[in-house]
């Protein structure tokens, strides 16, 4: 009998790593002023990116509908986080930008990840948390952001 773990624990353990980090990262958000963003708002502000994007190109960017893009800007517009506008080259396309407000969410999101990663290094130490850092970069691909998991998970 081996001793070995069953092969599907292995993205069960890996999933629910993620999740705690980012159960952990939203409810720091929370606290931090920003207690309606929810995970899938990270990708799609992520993929709106510091130029702005159209709904079909960000449908297209997380592999979702236009209408499923769409019905997601208006959440994030109706917080404060975009904002809709046209594009200054044509006036016939309408571009979604961050605001101010969606500018701050990354930035604060990226610092309480660094926090997140330093309580993980003082748990299983520096050099382990290194370890494994290169290991899930070893079985990887070097793609290091892929924004279509949204509609990877949908289906």
């Amino acid at each position: 009998m081996s001793s070995d773990p069953p092969g599907f624990e292995l993205p069960l353990r890996l999933l629910l790593g993620f999740r705690v980090l980012i159960d952990e990262l939203h409810a720091e958000l929370a606290r931090r002023g920003h207690p309606d963003i929810r995970p899938m708002y990270g990708f799609v502000m992520q993929a709106i990116g510091t130029d702005g994007t159209t709904a079909v190109e960000l449908g297209r960017r997380l592999g979702v509908t236009k209408q499923a893009a769409g019905k997601t800007i208006g959440a994030l517009e109706r917080l404060g986080y975009v904002e809709r506008g046209s594009d200054p080259h044509d006036a016939r396309r309408k571009v979604v930008r961050l605001t101010r407000r969606g500018v701050e969410s990354l930035v604060l999101s990226a610092r309480i990840f660094d926090d997140l990663r330093a309580r993980w290094a003082q748990v299983l130490g520096e050099e382990r948390l290194r370890a494994l850092e290169a290991d899930l970069r070893a079985v990887t691909p070097a793609e290091f952001f892929r924004l279509d998991v949204p509609g990877w998970f949908g289906g």
